[in-house]
């Protein structure tokens, strides 16, 4: 946890370029049982300087969980998470990579940019119980 945050308080990062993703994500992080405070940016550039505290960021929480989708404008999401690993500050935070398919999760684990978690993008709200259950099982 941060120093920003209270002990109960989970500081998520929510890297989405989707409105309509990020209005589901909002409204399944309301369910998770644990308190949370969701950080959302919506490019691979603007993501970088919120982990790297540059910027307008640059009071910016570091956060206990990051939820990433891998097709961003600027930078895709595949260089976020390669930044991300590459970083000694940032590689232990949890990264749950949102993919639309298969083929996203077996070309990351190619290039040895592993992520903690792979869940496949929910069409509708009764589907993003598995982003919950994921994180309860990071906490």
């Amino acid at each position: 946890m941060n120093n920003r945050s209270t002990p109960s308080t989970l500081e998520i990062l929510l890297i989405e370029d989707n409105p309509g993703d990020i209005f589901l994500t909002q409204e399944t992080l309301k369910n998770l049982k644990i308190p949370n405070q969701i950080h959302i940016v919506r490019d691979g550039e603007e993501a970088l300087a919120f982990l790297h505290q540059q910027g307008e960021y640059q009071t910016a929480p570091r956060p206990d969980l990051i939820l990433l989708d891998l097709n961003l404008p600027k930078k895709n999401g595949r260089e976020v998470l390669e930044n991300i690993k590459a970083s000694l500050s940032l590689n232990q935070i949890p990264v749950i990579v949102l993919t639309t398919s298969r083929t996203d999760e077996e070309i990351l684990k190619n290039q040895n940019l592993s992520a903690n978690c792979y869940i496949p993008k929910p069409d509708d709200l009764s589907q993003f119980d598995k982003i919950i259950h994921a994180i309860e099982s990071l906490r």
